[in-house]
């Protein structure tokens, strides 16, 4: 079970932080991604962390946003700054069994195990 927390409402330039929790997952050992999902569009890869070092970013998000593992929590942070509204979305965070090359993290269909999302909606 994944649980996803942090959305709300924010102005441009502000920030957000999403948490994703796990039961019965380790975080640890495995590749854990969130993306987002706009209205009537397939889910969009923004950051992943795999066994808590390696981290891996798409364009809109690299510079803005930072994924972090807490282990001892069991938990994956998304830090979200300087936001804009375009990055207004509903996110989710998935979790992968496999150890997923780099050329196909990015793909949602890829993954396992995904959280309930959480809005982000960033104001103008």
């Amino acid at each position: 079970q994944l649980q996803a927390s942090g959305g709300g409402l924010v102005q441009t330039g502000g920030s957000l932080r999403l948490s994703c929790a796990a039961s019965g997952r380790t975080f640890s050992n495995h590749l854990i991604a969130w993306f987002r999902q706009f209205p009537g569009k397939e889910r969009e890869f923004v950051a992943g962390i795999r066994e808590g070092t390696m981290k891996y970013y798409s364009d809109s998000a690299r510079g803005r946003f930072t994924i972090s593992g807490d282990n001892t929590a069991n938990t994956v942070h998304l830090q979200m700054n300087y936001l804009k509204p375009e990055d207004t979305a509903v996110y989710y965070c998935g979790f992968s069994l496999l150890r997923l090359p780099s050329n196909l993290l990015r793909q949602w269909t890829r993954y396992d195990d995904w959280g309930q999302g959480t809005q982000v909606t960033v104001s103008s």
